[in-house]
């Protein structure tokens, strides 16, 4: 069995590392899922506040990989996500190397879907790169690209955590005027998203000083590498090294990219590659671009389950905590039940001169009876109640409880402790009434 985290998030295995913290596949007691859980030690203020920064964005949308939930145990804090296990664009090209321009564009404009919402919520990502970009496992279907790893992100106008003259992001996608200390905004989101996509197309690691010394001097460089005119147009309106004319919107490239998507499928039949080996008339979808019968292969990255797991959950039995609001998946037997391998003869009873009160249901207690909510665990994040104990010691005949008596000559003793009880909370509830 893993460790269980807070009471809720059973540590099954890493399976990667973040800018602020490990990345491990847990599964969820609460929701009954596997997610995927990253863990930062309590060590590092300055790595503390990325963190608490990174679980409070909320942003739901499609193509965004923001925290669901966090906790925290002892030292240790940590922020749930949706497990994504198809790898990301870093490894699609280190495997497969060039992406089609159609496959290309898709990608770029689910990025760019994504990178819409975050602006809409004031916020810079600031981190946008191949390795950031997680990938669904497709298998051969069509893609689909998720934005992650809020770890540096920030708000405009907010404080920030380095010194102006300390750039923050990944060396090759930073835009020209962060290297000059200019504030976060979101058109160097989108140079980044320039970068990216010139990455998909050609699978070379772009070299920062070449590349703005390439666009600084040609409003137009010359197209690497037989990237179509259309497409490779809006590559370098994106790397244009003033930010005033770049796009001034991810919606205003996503519109573009439409527009290069129907000159990719110009003159395409059925559904395979158009003139420049993009979209053809395939299958349409939420996106607003058109689709592809055979898309580049995204199996699942991860790997299988560790021992003692599987697609339902944790195998072990007995151990693991008992899901809130359900009982507990043993049932405690009655008091003093007998175990089956040990038989004895039953007890004879005496009858009763009067009916007794209904007698209780085996099991758990009041609280674990059908209707009841169960006591949260200890933490205070709705963690699984205690499993119920075991069965009691054999009973060796009529159960008989005694009356509890104080010991000889220890009277004055109890009345003693009893009356400096009372005095002790009444000075308590004094104290606290007083301030």
């Amino acid at each position: 069995m893993g460790e269980v985290f807070a009471g809720r998030y059973e540590l099954v295995d890493p399976i990667g590392r973040g800018g602020v913290g490990e990345v491990w596949r847990a599964w969820d007691h609460r929701l009954r899922r596997y997610v995927a859980a990253k863990i930062l030690q309590q060590r590092d203020a300055h790595a503390l506040m990325r963190f608490v920064r990174e679980q409070a964005l909320r942003i739901d949308h499609p193509h965004v990989l923001a925290p669901t939930s966090w906790a925290a145990d002892d030292d240790q804090v940590l922020f749930t996500m949706e497990l994504v296990t198809g790898g990301s664009v870093a490894g699609l090209l280190r495997a497969g190397g060039p992406l089609p321009p159609g496959t290309a564009v898709l990608l770029t404009d689910q990025l760019l879907a994504g990178l819409a919402a975050v602006h809409d919520e004031g916020v810079v990502h600031r981190d946008i790169k191949p390795a950031n970009l997680l990938l669904r496992a497709t298998g051969t279907g069509r893609p689909h690209l998720y934005l992650s790893d809020f770890g540096i992100a920030v708000r405009q106008g907010e404080p920030r955590l380095t010194a102006a003259s300390f750039v923050v992001g990944t060396l090759g996608y930073f835009a020209p005027e962060q290297l000059d200390g200019a504030d976060p905004e979101p058109r160097q989101d989108l140079y980044a998203v320039g970068v990216v996509l010139l990455e998909m197309l050609t699978a070379q690691r772009m070299d920062q000083n070449m590349l703005l010394a390439e666009f600084a001097g040609h409003s137009r460089p010359p197209a690497r590498g037989g990237i179509p005119d259309p497409l490779w147009q809006v590559v370098c309106t994106l790397l244009r090294p003033r930010p005033e004319e770049r796009f001034g919107s991810a919606l205003g490239v996503r519109r573009e990219l439409a527009a290069v998507r129907a000159l990719l499928g110009e003159g395409a039949g059925g559904g395979g590659y158009g003139r420049y080996g993009g979209y053809g008339e395939g299958h349409g979808g939420p996106d607003g671009l058109g689709g592809e019968d055979h898309w580049l292969d995204v199996p699942d990255r991860i790997g299988p389950l560790p021992p003692g797991y599987g697609p339902a959950g944790p195998e072990h039995g007995g151990t693991r905590p008992a899901p809130p609001h359900a009982a507990p998946p043993h049932a405690a037997p009655p008091p003093h039940a007998v175990p089956p391998s040990h038989p004895v003869s039953p007890a004879p009873t005496a009858p009763a001169a009067h009916p007794g009160p209904p007698t209780a249901p085996a099991g758990p207690g009041p609280l674990g009876g059908p209707g009841a909510t169960p006591t949260p665990a200890a933490g205070g994040f709705g963690g699984p109640s205690t499993p119920a104990p075991g069965p009691l010691p054999t009973p060796t005949g009529p159960t008989a409880v005694a009356p509890m008596t104080a010991p000889a000559g220890g009277s004055g003793l109890l009345i003693a402790l009893g009356l400096l009880s009372v005095v002790l909370i009444a000075f308590g509830l004094w104290a606290v009434a007083t301030g």
